[in-house]
């Protein structure tokens, strides 16, 4: 014991000096390391995340290349499977090591961060521990020196410690889920009283919801909108069909939609292949150029289609016939069945089958037989059809009662061979329109009305049934009435009208020993008394030198029974209304027609004919129908049968005149501002002096709305009667028309006739203006005046003077082509003489 030597006391606080330094040597150990693992954990972690791009780029990759591998390879792609499939292995392998390598470095995290928490603490244990660490006791190396696998087995213990302790869930019982769910209804019964503060952030907490909700949809279809667009992006380019494309940049694809590099293309191939464009040319409304006739690029009767232009012939391999195509063409095609079917019939199907034949080809024959030309008839085949066909194609129409079927020829007129012979010597080939209508009305002693300009061969159709009558009269009768006057009597207009009818007469009348005399004025009237004292038949005169010849008791007119108006409408307005309707009260009344059916009825109007007091049988011929004229048809004839060989008219009594005077480029304006004005109701009358003219501002009206329709000499009857009917049923409001409408149209409360082109001749113009105002009504007549009608200014000047109803504008009045007619030298005064010394 005396052997122990004692330590002195700074040997020992050096010792434990040392040993504190040792303890704090092995701290800072433990730090350092946990500091290089945690290094490494996060090298380990880049490593691993790169590793896991590049898995997936490989894999995006390997997705690429199979997409772009065709069909037709199928050796090289099942290759690339197995290749893939070895890849994919590995890769799985690598995978699950990477997985055990993460769970791993998460158990050394949190044994490292469980070790860190017990070193650190603050408790109370741990300050005792320091204390025994300082003081150097050997507890702090047996808690340093557990292993890893105590301190699992015994958090292991903890945990089954715990769920010892813990009791087991045991599940409801029936009661108990039905008591549960009664309280829970209960409760939803119970009504809950909010405040106004908890309703407000009730419908602030709902509101949030809401705003949330739409938001998460919004950055989902966003994501969705991106991840489309990097999915659509990452498979850019590598569709291509050829393997050279495939490393190509993506905008390079568009270099050929470029539009400027294709116009210079097209540019440069214009240039060397000599190819001109034409230029288009703009052409003004005024300078357009109509063409009626079709082009040949216009010809839709070629087929452009090669399935259309070969047309496949019709195969029949079964029973019955394609509708809508020729059933003997085609049996001609089907021939093999046709002869089939002949092969199985019998003998009486046979026979029934050619008597079925001999029916149709009998009813065939008889259709085409009905179905020909009026020509190619006898006059007992003719029809209906065919005597509204044969009016047609000579313009003839008729209004009134019984009205007798026309003559076709001469042969079928029913007239005496004597008047046979001379139409042969005449070379009278075909009767007229006029003549083959107004012959048979005559030879039943008919009033007739008819319409039709001169020189159509009116004459030959009164004088004939007048002929006819007067031949079925005895010799001995007509010598012993010799001094009771004519048995007929024409009247015309003018003394060369006259004349002209004096000369067809006796080419009729001198072969059957007819007597005829013309009394008309400029020739001696003793000479005519003379000729008329000695007896005659026929008498043409004019109103004026008829009527002195009466006066003075060469003529009378006891016993006529026959009178012609020839011309009406131009007697009457040459003023010889008054003289005709005296020379008519001459006419005894004895021998007037019944105003009643009778008039219509041949019989009765036959039984008087072969004797010499026949009724009396009045004629009427006119160019248009006045006013003047149908009341003189209304005084003097009975039910008179109407034909219309062409159009007729009617002039008027009382119309305002206008005159505008303007320049040609002026006339479409004003034109406009009268129709738009309103004042003037449809129908409307527009005269033009050109067809091409009447066609530009008939379409330029209709350009501008207004319901126009043209009508000149261009068009065919047809589009005339067309144009007419249109304006007259009120579906067209304006007729735009030539001089072909001055004359013989007949339009009711026409309110407007506008000249837009002003008449060459103030006949014309008189015509024009006549279509308005019509039976007592008054009218309106606007025309356009320019220096080129500087021939019609005198005339229409006086025409405007002497109208009750119309003023002559001043520019008109003193315009110097108005002062004096056209072709006539004015004699200056004598103070208006220059005299040059």
């Amino acid at each position: 014991m005396d052997e122990v030597k004692t330590i002195p006391s700074s040997v020992v606080s050096v010792i434990s000096v040392n040993k504190d330094r040792q303890g704090d040597t092995i701290i800072k150990r433990d730090d350092t390391r946990r500091d290089e693992t945690k290094r490494d954990d996060r090298h380990r972690d880049g490593r691993d995340k790169e590793a896991d791009k590049h898995r997936d780029r490989d894999s995006e990759l390997s997705k690429s290349k199979r997409s772009r591998e065709k069909s037709s390879h199928k050796d090289k792609r099942r290759d690339r499977e197995h290749k893939s499939r070895r890849k994919d292995r590995h890769k799985d392998r690598d995978r699950d090591k990477d997985r055990e390598r993460d769970k791993d470095r998460e158990r050394r995290r949190d044994h490292d961060k469980s070790s860190r928490k017990r070193s650190r603490s603050r408790s109370p244990g741990k300050s005792k521990d320091e204390k025994r660490i300082k003081s150097g006791s050997p507890n702090k190396t047996k808690d340093e020196e557990k292993s890893k696998e105590q301190q699992e087995e015994e958090g292991k213990q903890k945990t089954e410690k715990e769920t010892e302790k813990a009791p087991k869930k045991q599940p409801l019982s029936l009661e108990e889920m039905i008591a549960r769910r009664e309280a829970e209804k209960k409760a939803q019964e119970k009504p809950k009283f909010l405040t106004k503060e908890e309703r407000a952030a009730e419908a602030l907490r709902k509101r949030q919801e809401e705003v949330a909700e739409k938001r998460k949809k919004l950055e989902e279809e966003r994501k969705m909108r991106e991840q489309f667009q990097k999915e659509a992006d990452a498979t850019r380019g590598y569709d291509r069909d050829r393997r050279d494309r495939r490393n190509r940049k993506p905008e390079e694809d568009n270099k050929g939609n470029n539009p400027d590099t294709m116009m210079e293309k097209e540019a440069i191939k214009a240039r060397y292949l000599g190819i001109t464009k034409k230029k288009r040319k703009v052409r003004r409304l005024t300078d357009k150029k109509f063409v009626f006739d079709w082009d040949v690029n216009e010809d839709t009767s070629v087929d452009y289609n090669p399935i259309y232009k070969e047309k496949h012939s019709i195969q029949l391999f079964g029973r019955g016939h394609i509708g809508g195509i020729d059933i003997k063409s085609q049996k001609k095609l089907s021939r093999f069945y046709s002869e089939l079917l002949e092969d199985r019939r019998t003998q009486a199907e046979k026979d029934q089958e050619v008597h079925r034949m001999n029916r149709v080809r009998d009813k065939e024959k008889k259709q085409a037989y009905d179905d020909r030309h009026w020509t190619h008839k006898d006059l007992e085949e003719m029809t209906e059809r065919d005597w509204r066909i044969f009016k047609e194609d000579f313009g003839i129409s008729c209004k009134g009662g019984r009205i007798p079927n026309p003559v076709r020829n001469w042969q079928e007129s029913h007239l005496p061979p004597e008047l046979l012979e001379t139409i042969d010597k005449l070379e009278y080939k075909d009767p007229t329109p006029i003549q083959r209508q107004a012959i048979p009305i005559g030879l039943q002693c008919r009033d007739i009305i008819g319409v039709a300009e001169t020189g159509s061969g009116k004459t030959a159709a009164f004088v004939l049934p007048l002929l006819v009558w007067i031949m079925g009269l005895p010799k001995i009768v007509r010598e012993q009435d010799i001094d009771q006057g004519p048995y007929a009597l024409i009247l015309a207009p003018t003394r060369e009208l006259a004349q002209q009818i004096e000369e067809e007469t006796l080419k009729f009348a001198k072969p059957l020993g007819v007597r005829t005399v013309s009394v008309i004025g400029g020739l001696s009237r003793e000479d005519q008394g003379f000729q008329l004292r000695l007896g005659v038949e026929i008498v043409i005169a004019t109103p004026g030198r008829l009527i002195d010849v009466l006066e003075n008791r060469y003529l009378v007119l006891s016993r006529c029974s026959y009178i012609v108006l020839d011309e009406a409408d131009r007697m009457i307005d040459m003023g010889f209304e008054p003289d005709v309707q005296t020379i008519l009260e001459h006419i005894p009344i004895t021998n007037l027609k019944p105003d009643n059916d009778d008039a219509e009825d041949p019989a009765k109007l036959l039984e008087r004919v072969a004797t010499k007091d026949r009724l009396r049988q009045t004629v009427m011929f006119t160019a248009t129908m006045p006013p003047s004229v149908e009341r003189l048809a209304r005084s003097y004839l009975r039910r008179p049968a109407v034909v219309y060989i062409g159009s007729t008219g009617k002039p008027t009594e009382r119309v305002v005149q206008i005159v505008h005077l303007m320049t040609e480029q002026k006339k479409r304006k004003k034109l406009l501002e009268i129709l738009s004005s309103g004042d003037m109701q449809p129908p409307i009358m527009v005269f033009v002096n050109q067809k091409k003219g009447a066609d530009v501002l008939a379409k330029s009206l209709e350009k501008m709305g207004y319901r126009a329709v043209t009508l000149h000499g261009g068009k065919n009857q047809e589009s005339r009667e067309f144009a007419l009917a249109s304006l007259k049923n009120g579906s067209k409001d304006i007729l735009v028309a030539t001089d072909v409408a001055g004359r013989g149209i007949d339009v009711r409360d026409v309110s407007l006739v506008l000249n837009y082109d002003m008449a060459k001749s103030i006949e014309d113009y008189t015509h024009r203006i006549g279509r308005t105002g019509r039976a007592g009504k008054s009218g309106t007549a606007i025309s356009f005046l320019t220096q080129e009608d500087s021939g019609v200014f005198y005339d229409l000047k006086q025409l405007l003077i002497d109208s009750p109803v119309s003023t002559c504008p001043k520019e008109l009045e003193n315009h110097p082509d108005a002062q004096h007619k056209p072709g006539q030298v004015m004699m200056k005064k004598r103070k208006d003489e220059t005299i040059f010394v």
